[in-house]
């Protein structure tokens, strides 16, 4: 009898030590398991569950628009007073619908192409009004003029061409008009050809952004999504030295097995740069854990504070010789047209560049751009990106509707949010495809290890006693 119970609490004692070591045994084995599969899965070709979700997003994007309407558009040109504006908003759109074009594999380069077909669908539910809603707004092309045409026999000759138009420094201008286009009166009368449509975001319908080619990570995984070229060049053409270049992956994915430490960059046609996210956070979004990755004020700091963004400061007039930060001189990418980026209200900027403008009210929550990455896939499943666009209008003699300035004037025109969030059906599928079964191999792991350590120790135990108490 004593011989069957200490053989029961021997046995038992083994078995609790084999658990434990299947389960010791498991998380490495489970981990390489892991490592291939997520290494196969997120490969861009034909078949995988990557290549699926990057030709067509399977996520709904929004685009949301508020415009700065200017409330003392006279006194602006004539007394050369602050800007009073109220941002008028959201308007919205459905937009990035369409699936990729032209999607062409190159096993040579291990890299595939494409081109981005742009689409802007109105959402009426999702907007305070309609599209035709109207507001005054800095007048474009009279605001543009002089930086384009800084000769003054030219600035003479497009005063009259103004004067005859009836154009003036502000405007009144639909929604639609504002986003996406209209014929300017001013600009239909100059005598050579030129392009006379006018708009923040004009052309944009029925265009595409590419051509793009990003290497499908099946020779070298660190590398999946990853910018190669834009229009056929490794650089822009609109700054100098590295800041030229087209860096990281298009903000959709990144490269898998994302830690916290890593520096997630991507490139953005919008900004015409390179840019780059900081860990921010840990969350659960639909019982998924992401990494919140933000961008951080240095990405847009002076390069007194940030000296890796020298090669961004292009104009020392309006950059106060390079001193002020939280903005982006884009004019090179946009034809010679003053137009200045920052974030939504002037978020992270200098507090002197605010000072000619009543009505900005800068808010961190609201107004931040961020990425919630799933760190094992590298997949963005929710990402909220907002910029602001605004015009620089310096004074100039020759011309009217300009001559009442006295300085140079940063005029906000809107602010956008971009946003996209994984749909619940697609959560779940992501869920049961590769979180749910990565945590159930975690929590086989765990359960195997712990129930074998507590039943070696536990049988152990008693065998000890049971020997000890024969013993006496």
């Amino acid at each position: 009898m004593g011989c069957d119970r200490n053989c029961g609490l021997i046995a038992g004692a083994v078995i609790g030590a084999v658990l434990a070591v299947f389960g010791g045994i498991l998380m490495p084995v489970g981990d390489m398991i892991i490592e291939k599969t997520i290494k196969k899965e997120v490969v861009l070709e034909e078949g995988t569950i990557a290549f699926k979700n990057w030709v067509k997003t399977g996520t709904e994007v929004y685009r949301q628009f508020w415009i700065f309407e200017v409330l003392n558009p006279q006194e602006v040109a004539i007394n050369s007073t602050n800007i009073k504006v109220q941002q008028r908003g959201p308007y919205t759109y459905r937009v990035r619908y369409l699936p990729k074009e032209n999607v062409t594999h190159d096993s040579q380069t291990n890299t595939v192409s494409f081109v981005q077909p742009n689409g802007a669908i109105f959402e009426p539910s999702l907007s305070v009004g309609s599209e035709n809603d109207t507001f005054t707004i800095l007048n474009l092309a009279v605001a543009a003029a002089p930086h384009l045409y800084p000769n003054a026999f030219v600035q003479v000759l497009l005063n009259s061409l103004i004067k005859k138009s009836k154009s003036s420094m502000f405007q009144r201008r639909t929604v639609k008009e504002i986003l996406w286009g209209y014929k300017d009166p001013f600009l239909s009368l100059v005598p050579y050809p030129i392009s006379t449509t006018v708009g923040v975001f004009f052309p944009y319908n029925n265009t595409a952004d590419g051509v793009f080619r990003v290497f499908n990570g099946k020779d070298d995984i660190s590398k999946v999504a990853i910018i190669d070229t834009y229009k056929g060049k490794k650089t822009l053409g609109y700054w100098s030295s590295y800041c030229d270049m087209v860096n990281g992956t298009d903000a959709a994915s990144f490269p898998p097995f994302v830690e916290k430490t890593r520096v997630l960059q991507f490139f953005s046609s919008d900004i015409c740069r390179s840019i780059y996210a900081v860990f921010g956070a840990e969350l659960n979004l639909k019982g998924i854990s992401v990494y919140r990755f933000i961008l951080p004020p240095e990405a847009f700091a002076s390069p007194l504070q940030n000296p890796d963004n020298h090669c961004f400061c292009t104009d020392r007039e309006i950059s106060n010789n390079c001193t002020f930060y939280g903005l982006l001189d884009i004019s090179k990418c946009k034809e010679g047209k003053p137009v200045i980026l920052s974030l939504p209200h002037l978020l992270h900027a200098s507090p002197e560049v605010a000072e000619t403008i009543e009505g900005i009210n800068p808010n961190v929550e609201e107004h931040s751009t961020f990425l919630d990455v799933e760190p094992i896939t590298g997949f963005t499943l929710q990402f909220a990106k907002r910029l602001q666009v605004n015009l620089m209008v310096k004074p100039a003699k020759k011309i009217e509707a300009l001559k009442g300035l006295k300085r140079p004037y940063l005029v906000p025109i809107l602010w956008l949010n971009e946003t996209g969030t994984i749909g619940d059906e697609k959560a779940e599928m992501f869920k049961n495809q590769v979180t749910g079964k990565i945590n159930l191999l975690g929590l086989v792991e765990i359960v195997l290890l712990s129930v074998g350590v507590v039943m070696f120790v536990a049988f152990m135990i008693s065998y000890c006693a049971c020997r000890s108490k024969r013993a006496k």
